[in-house]
């Protein structure tokens, strides 16, 4: 069997690429992620599941994008990446605004106040305004968090399985973060 090689991989690009969609996701992809979710689905989905449920849902599909951009090794990694972080940001913002909700009673939030909670989730300066400099340093925070562990999915079918496990347990801890966090 033969394994892809680093050989074929344009690291210069792929650099240029990241740090393309880095800037990219802080001027206004948040934004973007934030507006497609559908606030009214999330309340039912705790209303009906319960918190804990609906936490595990979203960590199952952060774990399918891991899987799936894990399974074929370096090919389906770099392809797949930008798919697998954007599904986890989602997931991301899914679960605080559930717990948002599920704390709160309160199921609509606008973006400037939902973005200081993420802030907060991942430890970035909240002191900050809101303002692209925040969401620079909480892109690059939740990137660092994923990032490092990405290595670990080059494996073809081992790297899947790992890839799954990090985005399931990466959303799992930040649940229970933000629960434990006083209101």
């Amino acid at each position: 069997m033969n394994l892809p090689s680093f050989r074929n991989v344009n690291f210069k690009k792929v650099k240029k690429d990241f740090r393309e969609g880095f800037n990219n996701l802080a001027s206004g992809g948040f934004k973007q992620i934030f507006s497609r979710i559908d606030q009214v689905n999330i309340k039912k989905g705790v209303d009906i599941m319960g918190i804990d449920k609906f936490v595990n849902q979203c960590a199952l599909m952060a774990a399918g994008s891991g899987l799936i951009t894990g399974v074929g090794g370096v090919g389906t990694m770099l392809i797949g990446t930008p798919v697998d972080m954007i599904n986890i940001i989602t997931q991301q913002f899914r679960v605080t605004l559930a717990i948002s909700y599920h704390r709160t009673g309160k199921y609509k939030i606008s973006f400037e106040d939902f973005f200081k909670i993420v802030a907060s989730s991942v430890k970035a300066d909240t002191k900050l305004i809101l303002s692209k400099n925040i969401m620079e340093e909480v892109a690059e925070k939740i990137f660092l968090n994923l990032g490092a562990k990405a290595s670990r999915r080059l494996v073809p079918v081992v790297g899947g399985v790992i890839g799954g496990t990090i985005n399931y347990l990466f959303i799992k801890k930040l649940a229970k973060e933000l629960l434990e966090k006083p209101h």
